[in-house]
């Protein structure tokens, strides 16, 4: 933990002022964002507060719970409304975030307001600069108005760091809310192309024709220790990733089939490949992508880390024995685009559709519901975002302060199965949660890297 430096505020909103003073080049949400580095002016007051939206009957610092959530129905995913409303399931609400910069890595934030209007789709449907090469950094669609430019986004990027290690703890429910299943696992991501701190960028030299370097790894419970996977995802975007895995009851690395990306990889787990951040396929996987609608949304976009917690851990509350659910903070969002996408490239998919909501001022998704092959729910994914920085404090990312995914659900519906996730400080082997770091790529991220850690 430390000081918070000087976020270079003043450096930001002179850069988006002078793109708002270009010819129209930005969209009147940047617009706003350019003259004050928040988003006021861009909706009206009852789009800002939920205490003007609700007419009183909802303020910050209230909980959510089936007394009172028939006033907020119309705000939330159909999955989170019925587990408040059967389930047990409460919601503290926090003000609506105006300081865009709150939403995002810092650097990622620059990135898409310096890099606007520089994408576009090559013949092939991949995200290039307008020289036709890789993407550069940073959003490459802030103000879409199609649905396959949001995914775009999120698919190029998914946790907006150049490299992350993530130090996870899981737990995985029966629907008569016992823990059945409890593991410490490791998720790396590194990206190769549009980097915007590890040197060299934008580019790696030699790794141009790849999109994302992924591992997942698991140190306990015993029985799943030294379980290891690792994508390696070509930039090309109908092209699924090489998946490698160390199973220690076979002692060496296989290769799996990558398009059944619809199976835990480990028991009891209700999470898939393909959930990962709501986009976890390569784009041209999934098609017939659409906007079905837009408006106002309640979602975990802020106050989501645990800082008065040594190792970051949440409390739970809900379900049959009140733990089925992490202590969750949402926030009025006054803009999400609700859109559709199909899963085109798996023939036995599990799924009909998917529905994900995106918060229109960074694009990031903050709901997911999917259908199975009947067009019945089927599973949804939730969870919280967060500046991990609280009363002048802060776990930094270099000059500021470490933004990301703080926890989520994972629940299925037909079952009634929970798989809870929380992004901690330290798991098992002292694997902690590191951000843009030198050395990430060979300590995680390689075949040998897997095998090394499968043997531990």
């Amino acid at each position: 933990m430390a000081d918070i430096p000087s976020m270079r505020r003043r450096d930001f909103l002179a850069r988006t002022a002078g793109y708002a003073a270009g010819a129209g080049m930005l969209m009147p949400l940047w617009e706003a964002i350019g003259a004050n580095g928040e988003i006021n002016r861009a909706y009206p007051d009852e789009l800002l507060s939920i205490e003007a939206y609700t007419k009183g009957r909802i303020s910050p610092g209230d909980l959510i719970t089936a007394d009172n959530v028939e006033h907020v129905k119309d705000l939330l995913e159909p999955v989170t409304y019925e587990q408040v409303r059967e389930m047990g399931r409460q919601l503290r609400v926090a003000p609506t975030t105006t300081d865009i910069m709150r939403l995002s890595p810092w650097e990622y934030m620059e990135a898409t307001v310096r890099n606007r209007g520089r994408a576009r789709f090559d013949d092939k449907g991949n995200v290039v600069t307008e020289e036709g090469r890789p993407w550069i950094g940073g959003h490459p669609f802030p103000d879409a108005t199609k649905a396959v430019e949001l995914f775009a986004g999120l698919t190029m990027s998914w946790g907006r760091h150049d490299a992350s290690v993530y130090a996870i703890r899981q737990y995985s429910l029966s629907p008569e809310g016992q823990v059945q299943y409890q593991y410490d696992l490791g998720w790396a991501e590194l990206a190769p192309v549009g980097r915007l701190v590890l040197e060299p960028t934008p580019y790696w030299d030699g790794h141009e024709d790849f999109l994302r370097y992924q591992s997942v790894f698991f140190l306990s419970p015993r029985s799943e220790r030294g379980t290891s996977f690792l994508n390696i995802w070509p930039y090309d975007q109908n092209a699924f990733p090489d998946l490698y895995g160390y199973l220690p009851h076979f002692r060496r690395i296989r290769q799996f089939p990558t398009n059944q990306r619809f199976e835990p990889l480990v028991p009891g787990s209700t999470l898939y490949l393909s959930d990962a951040w709501a986009a976890g396929d390569p784009l041209h996987t999934w098609g017939n992508y659409r906007i079905v609608g837009r408006g106002p949304m309640l979602a975990g976009v802020s106050n989501g880390w645990n800082p008065d917690h040594p190792n970051w851990e949440h409390g739970t509350h809900g379900g049959p024995e009140g733990n089925t659910f992490w202590n969750s903070t949402v926030e009025l969002v006054p803009e999400a685009i609700l859109t559709e996408a199909e899963p085109v490239a798996f023939t036995r998919a599990p799924v009909s559709k998917k529905r994900v909501w995106f918060d229109a001022r960074n694009m990031m998704p903050i709901g997911m519901v999917t259908y199975d092959r009947k067009g019945e729910l089927f599973r949804s994914f939730d969870g919280n975002y967060s500046l991990y920085e609280s009363d002048g404090k802060a776990f930094m990312d270099g000059d500021h302060p470490y933004w990301s995914w703080t926890h989520v659900h994972a629940f299925d519906v037909q079952t009634r199965r929970m798989t809870r996730l929380e992004q901690v400080r330290e798991i098992s082997d002292g694997v902690t949660t590191r951000v843009n770091e030198p050395g990430m790529y060979e300590q995680y991220l390689t075949r040998n890297a897997i095998l090394r850690m499968g043997r531990i």
